[in-house]
């Protein structure tokens, strides 16, 4: 039997979305404490520096799925999905597909092989608009677009699976996720870079005082690790705690950098919620205590930036 360095024994983790902005943060976590990992993408991770194992192809694929279990899996941290809110609006058939039938396939391989820890990305668009309310774990779901659906829905597959079958099945309610290696993303802080980088001016919808919750990547990487020792079904909200209005934000990032880029608003966008403030006194219980605030977060994304 054979252990990792933190005297666990080592795990075969299977990584959907392991090659995208959080995935490859995630992967390095698993690989520096002495898993293995197999990645199961549409490609393979960008970083040659992971050894691992790839699977590549689409997850709506039941092959796709089955390849990937055929390396032998102790657990499921499941990363892969359509994100975005618009695109989903468009068209809520392909976010359903691939956010709600691949999850399924995915619970029911794990079910089949006997691999009884599943852990997956959610967020906190399930519960919809709060208003300037608190978001727990408590609230009801009441999802405003297909994406916060269909991740409301992939919780209840969790739910079902975890008191159906013995699973472990944990979901993370993860609030803007930003950090190093977040260049492709369109995410209101890599914007901000990027337009710190160049000079550009940053749209902000309606009056800017909209308020959202930042976690550091690195942060909800070892979330996810550590959620793989936890116990029972659950759902646990993975934020900062400290939200901040989008102008706000903006002066911070140029602060920051020292680059006063330019802003202008234009209109709101249709289902965006005024707050995102949340309650992250159940992840303390579990021992998640975010090591990155803000300010260094943001230092640490400008300095990933300009070393590209």
């Amino acid at each position: 039997m054979d252990f990792n360095r933190l005297g666990q024994v080592v795990m075969k983790v299977l990584v959907t979305g392991g090659s995208g902005f959080i995935g490859q943060h995630v992967i390095a976590y698993l690989l520096e404490r002495g898993d293995e990992v197999i990645n199961a993408d549409l490609k393979k991770s960008p970083n040659r520096d992971f050894i691992i194992k790839h699977v590549v192809g689409d997850l709506r694929d039941p092959e796709v799925v089955e390849e990937a279990f055929d390396f032998g899996v102790d657990a499921v941290i499941h990363l892969a999905a359509l994100t975005s809110v618009i695109k989903s609006i468009d068209n809520p058939l392909e976010v359903f597909q691939t956010n709600v039938a691949a999850t399924h396939l995915l619970l029911e391989q794990a079910r089949t092989r006997g691999v009884h820890h599943f852990v997956m990305a959610s967020t906190n668009a399930v519960v919809g608009d709060v208003g300037n309310s608190v978001i727990d774990e408590s609230l009801p779901m009441r999802p405003l677009t297909p994406y916060g659906a269909t991740k409301a829905a992939g919780e209840m597959l969790l739910s079902a699976y975890g008191s159906s079958y013995e699973m472990v099945t944990v979901a993370l309610r993860l609030t803007n996720v930003f950090g190093a290696g977040m260049q492709v993303k369109d995410s209101i802080v890599a914007r901000m870079m990027r337009y710190a980088m160049n000079n550009g001016t940053l749209q902000i919808y309606g009056d800017g005082k909209q308020v959202r919750d930042y976690v550091y990547v690195t942060d909800v990487a070892r979330a996810f690790v550590e959620a793989l020792s936890w116990a029972g079904t659950d759902v646990v909200t993975i934020g900062s705690a400290s939200s901040i209005s989008v102008n706000d934000l903006h002066s911070l990032v140029c602060e920051v950098t020292g680059v006063n880029f330019e802003k202008e608003h234009v209109p709101a966008k249709a289902c965006e919620m005024p707050a995102v403030i949340v309650d992250t006194a159940k992840a303390g219980t579990k021992g998640f205590i975010p090591a990155f605030s803000l300010r260094d977060g943001i230092a640490a994304t400008w300095d990933d930036f300009r070393r590209q």
